[in-house]
């Protein structure tokens, strides 16, 4: 979008050249090529215009609206009154709903850990173990959930796991009589995003290891290195960022999620995206729904700078 506004405000058109800048042109070929290139990205650039549109009206200005409202307040009938106040944080982190943010962020770590955990062995399997001619079809298994509504995986999870689900009467045909009830607990929301944002975690670092030289892992083998060894020293670090966008995908939209906790946690804990839902559309707080918002956008946005500026060295790349 930058790039659109940019091109539009500075890049010259061949029409408004001058005498002077034409014989310059004819003069230098190379300069003649750039302004040529300039010319030419500017009639492209109106190709931007729909994205610019796009990301205005559906990111930006719903964003400006959320911190708007998070600095507003509530009034009498219920309504905004807007303002510039700063209650709605103090309420947030004086209040008890810090338990929240800490609930979610262990949520959120716990899923990029176990997605992480499985993830890598998978697509080292996907990149090294099939034959290329596999992989797609393969890849394309691996993105046939996500082909179905997130709603109804998160019943399906629900139709196994109950207590006359699909679980039990199979742990009761193979002799236990009283098959532990996973539904409605800890584990039972940890299972169900780990599998939704498995796939997120796998391709990313399935496309990293696609473009690793296997050569270098022939090397290592060569000169004596393990298994082991040549994951550490060779696979991991050069597969590093595939891990990074692997992390930040789940990470993300895990420390946001309200549906999986609430369907497969039987509401019994309140996490940060529960109670952002539940003051929009319950309490009809608008203000210190928006206030949570802004609270989590900012942590989450501090916390994946920080990441990627300590990640991402030349070390890691």
């Amino acid at each position: 979008m930058a790039l659109f506004f940019l091109s539009i405000f500075t890049i010259p058109n061949d029409k408004e050249y001058s005498l002077k800048d034409q014989q310059i042109l004819r003069v230098c070929p190379t300069t003649s090529s750039a302004c040529n290139f300039k010319v030419k990205l500017k009639s492209e650039s109106f190709l931007l215009l729909p994205t610019a549109i796009w990301l205005i009206i559906f990111m930006l200005l719903p964003l400006a609206i959320i911190v708007t409202f998070s600095f507003a307040s509530k009034n009498e009938l219920g309504q905004i009154a807007l303002g510039f106040h700063l209650d709605n944080c103090i309420r947030f982190f004086s209040g008890p709903y810090l338990s929240c943010l800490f609930r979610s962020f262990i949520l959120a770590f716990s899923t990029c850990f176990f997605c992480l955990i499985i993830g890598f062995p998978v697509a080292l399997w996907l990149a090294f173990q099939i034959n290329n001619k596999y992989q797609q079809l393969f890849v394309t298994l691996l993105t046939l959930p996500l082909w179905i509504s997130f709603l109804l995986r998160i019943y399906a999870w629900i139709v196994i796991l109950r207590p006359t689900g699909i679980l039990s009467h199979l742990l009761q045909n193979i002799g236990i009589d009283n098959p532990p009830i996973i539904l409605y607990s800890n584990w039972a929301v940890l299972l169900g995003m780990v599998y939704n944002y498995l796939p997120y975690m796998i391709l990313p670092v399935y496309a990293a290891l696609q473009k690793l030289d296997i050569r270098l892992i022939e090397a290592s083998y060569d000169l004596g290195g393990s298994t082991w060894t040549t994951i550490k020293k060779i696979i991991v670090p050069l597969s590093s960022r595939g891990i990074v966008a692997g992390i930040i995908m789940v990470f993300v939209p895990s420390l946001g999620d309200y549906v999986t906790p609430d369907l497969m946690g039987g509401s019994k804990y309140m996490y940060i995206g529960s109670l952002i839902q539940n003051q929009y559309l319950t309490v009809r707080d608008w203000a210190f729904g928006s206030a949570v918002s802004t609270i989590l956008l900012v942590i989450v946005a501090i916390a994946v700078w920080i990441y990627l500026k300590y990640a991402d060295r030349p070390s890691l790349a």
